[in-house]
């Protein structure tokens, strides 16, 4: 199973967590969060993502999921990166982390495939229903 790391500015990812497993209706065992302030040296951060990344990698490979890019969080992935085994993905939204969940048991490929097309299609423009 592809293990899920979110890498995120302050609590946003904390945010992510909850409504992913509120959404899911189950534990979820390959996610896990990774907050970054302001004060936590990148290199640190690394080491953590390190960390978790040992943690959740069963041999499939692991997906991170980060907010903005060129922000630390994406910074921090960016240096994570082994193509194949460890991917990275900017832009994180719930829509795009229900996707990656959903097709978890996928091979990486097709989680991050499947992961960036549930962001994309996951903004829309609303109109006013009809009456």
């Amino acid at each position: 199973m592809i293990g899920i790391i979110i890498v995120t500015h302050v609590t946003l990812g904390d945010a992510l967590y909850a409504c992913a497993q509120h959404i899911m209706g189950r534990p979820l065992p390959n996610l896990a969060q990774l907050a970054v302030s302001k004060a936590d040296d990148p290199d640190t951060v690394v080491l953590r993502a390190r960390e978790l990344i040992e943690q959740l990698d069963d041999g499939a490979g692991v997906l991170l999921l980060t907010d903005i890019y060129g922000g630390t969080p994406s910074n921090v992935a960016n240096r994570l990166i082994i193509p194949g085994r460890i991917e990275a993905v900017a832009g994180v939204n719930l829509p795009m982390l229900v996707r990656a969940l959903t097709y978890c048991h996928q091979p990486l490929e097709v989680v991050v495939s499947k992961a960036i097309t549930g962001g994309l299609e996951g903004v829309l423009y609303m109109l006013p229903e009809s009456h």
